[in-house]
C-alpha cells in the first residue's frame, strides 16, 4: 500500500519487523525548492538540504495560503488550483510535515484545512494533495515507528476532511494514511476509549503500559511509536473534531480506497490473533493487588483481566469491516455506486490477498505502518465482499492451529459475529 501507484510516495515494501529506534528528527526547516521527479523517499531525504527556520516557515505558510480558483466553464463550479510552492511539498516530507503539523496545542490546524478542504480541485491537484498527505504522515521506512510530528499531521488531515466530500484522486492516499495508523484508527473509529488525551497525538512514553499491562492506546504496541488521538480530546473546539466513521464511509465510495482499508483491517486481524496467548488473551496483562481487589469487590465474573481488551479490540476490527460492507451496499442502493460490478472488479484488482495468522504465537511488535504492509498469505478464497466469511475463515483456522479452548473460542466467535451482523444491518457510525 505504501507504493500503491506511481502517484504515491511511500516506503519500500517489507514484511513485519519489530519497531526500532525513532524515525529520526523532523527537519522542519527543509528546503522547499522543487525536488527531483518522484524518487524513493529515502533517496530524497538523503539529498535535500536545510534552510534556516525563518525562510522555510515563511515559504510553507505561503504555500498553503494562496486561494487560487479556476472555472472550467461558465457554468461549472470553480475549482481550486494547487499553487506551485504547495506542489513542492509532495517531494519534501520535512516541509510537508511543517505545513500540516498542527503542533501539540493544535494551534496550526487551520493550515491543513486551507490546504486540503476544497470541494473541487483542478487537474491533477487532488493526487498532488495525496502525495503531500503521504509525505507528511508516513513513517520514513519499513520498521520505523511514527514520530509525534507525523502522528499530529495525520490528525490534521482527518480533521480537515471530516464531514466533507473527498475528491477521488485524494481518496486512496487518505486511505493509505489511515492504514498506516490502523491501530489508532480501529481503536478510535467508534468514538475512542476513555483516556486523558490533551492533544492531537501521544508520545510513546505516554502510551506505555501501566503495572497491569494496560494502556488506553491499544494492545501489542510497537516501542518508540507515537499515536494519533483521532478521538475527542480535552480542549479541542467542535469545528476541528475528527469523525473517523464519517471519513471511512466517505472513502468507501472509492474502490481503491475501499480495498486499501479492507486490506489493512484484515491484515491487522491476522496480526492481532497471532500475538495472543493460547487462551486468546493479552500476553502483557498482569494481575495486581488492585485488580485482584476489584475482582473481589465486583465478583470474579465481572471481568477477565487478560481477555476483556482483546475482545474489545477484535470487535472494533469487525466493526470497521462491517461498516465498509454496509457502505458498499448503501451506495449501490442509492446510486452513488452506479455500476456495482465495475466497482467490485476494481476493488479486487487493488486487493493484495488473504492474511493468515502464523501457526505459532508471534512475539514481535512491529510499528503500525508495517502491520498494514503485511505480505498476504494467499489468494482470497470465497466471496471477498462477505466480510463475515473472510473473518471466520481466518479465525477458525487460527483456533484449530493454536488449540484455543473450545469455550473461549466459541464465546469470542459469537462476540465477533454479533458485532458484524449489527454493523452490517444497523451501522456502527
Amino acid at each position: 500500500m505504501r507504493n500503491g501507484d506511481d502517484d504515491h510516495i511511500g516506503h519500500d515494501d517489507a514484511g513485519s519487523a519489530a519497531g526500532g529506534a525513532g524515525g529520526g528528527a523532523d527537519q522542519g526547516d527543509a528546503a522547499l525548492s522543487a525536488p527531483p521527479s518522484p524518487v524513493g523517499r529515502r533517496a530524497w531525504l538523503r539529498s535535500h538540504r536545510l534552510l534556516v527556520s525563518a525562510v522555510a516557515t515563511a515559504v510553507v505558510a505561503l504555500a498553503v495560503a494562496i486561494p487560487l480558483t479556476v472555472s472550467d466553464s461558465a457554468d461549472a463550479e470553480p475549482c481550486w488550483s494547487v499553487p506551485a510552492k504547495a506542489r513542492a511539498l509532495a517531494g519534501d516530507p520535512a516541509a510537508a510535515r511543517k505545513a500540516l503539523d498542527p503542533l501539540d496545542d493544535a494551534s496550526n490546524l487551520e493550515r491543513a484545512h486551507r490546504l486540503l478542504a476544497h470541494d473541487r480541485v483542478c487537474g491533477d491537484g487532488a493526487k498532488v494533495l495525496g502525495r503531500i498527505v503521504t509525505a507528511a504522515t508516513s513513517a520514513t521506512a519499513s520498521g520505523r515507528p511514527h514520530t509525534m510530528a507525523q502522528a499530529r499531521s495525520a490528525f490534521a488531515v482527518a480533521s480537515a476532511l471530516s464531514h466533507r466530500e473527498i475528491p477521488p484522486g485524494l481518496a486512496p492516499a487518505v486511505a493509505r494514511m489511515l492504514a498506516e495508523y490502523v491501530v489508532d484508527v480501529t481503536r478510535d473509529v467508534s468514538g475512542g476509549h476513555d483516556r486523558d488525551a490533551t492533544g492531537p497525538a501521544e508520545s510513546a512514553e505516554g502510551a506505555a503500559l501501566d503495572d497491569t499491562g494496560f494502556t488506553p492506546y491499544g494492545r501489542l504496541l510497537a516501542p518508540h511509536e507515537a499515536h494519533t488521538n483521532f478521538g475527542l480530546y480535552e480542549g479541542l473546539d467542535s469545528a476541528h473534531h475528527v469523525s473517523l466513521g464519517v471519513v471511512i464511509t466517505e472513502l468507501a465510495k472509492d474502490p481503491e480506497a475501499f480495498a486499501i482499508l479492507y486490506d489493512a483491517e484484515r491484515a491487522y486481524f491476522a496480526h492481532y490473533l497471532e500475538r495472543l496467548t493460547d487462551r486468546a488473551g493479552d500476553p502483557a496483562a498482569r494481575l495486581t493487588v488492585k485488580s485482584k481487589a476489584e475482582d473481589k469487590k465486583f465478583g470474579e465474573d465481572w471481568h477477565a483481566y487478560d481477555t476483556d481488551w482483546p475482545d474489545n479490540d477484535l470487535e472494533d476490527i469487525t466493526d470497521v469491516i462491517a461498516a465498509l460492507m454496509q457502505a458498499r451496499t448503501r451506495y449501490a442502493k442509492n446510486g452513488t455506486i452506479t455500476d456495482l460490478a465495475a466497482f467490485d472488479k476494481t476493488v479486487r484488482a487493488h486487493t493484495d490477498g488473504a492474511y493468515r495468522p502464523a501457526a505459532d504465537r508471534v512475539t514481535t511488535r512491529p510499528p503500525m505502518g508495517d502491520i498494514a504492509e503485511r505480505p498476504p498469505s494467499a489468494r482470497v478464497r470465497g466471496d471477498l465482499f462477505d466480510g463475515r466469511q473472510q473473518l471466520f475463515t481466518v479465525y477458525d483456522a487460527w483456533v484449530r492451529d493454536r488449540g484455543i479452548p473450545a469455550e473461549r473460542a466459541g464465546t469470542l466467535r459469537q462476540l465477533l459475529d454479533d458485532h458484524y451482523v449489527r454493523g452490517l444491518w444497523l451501522g456502527r457510525f
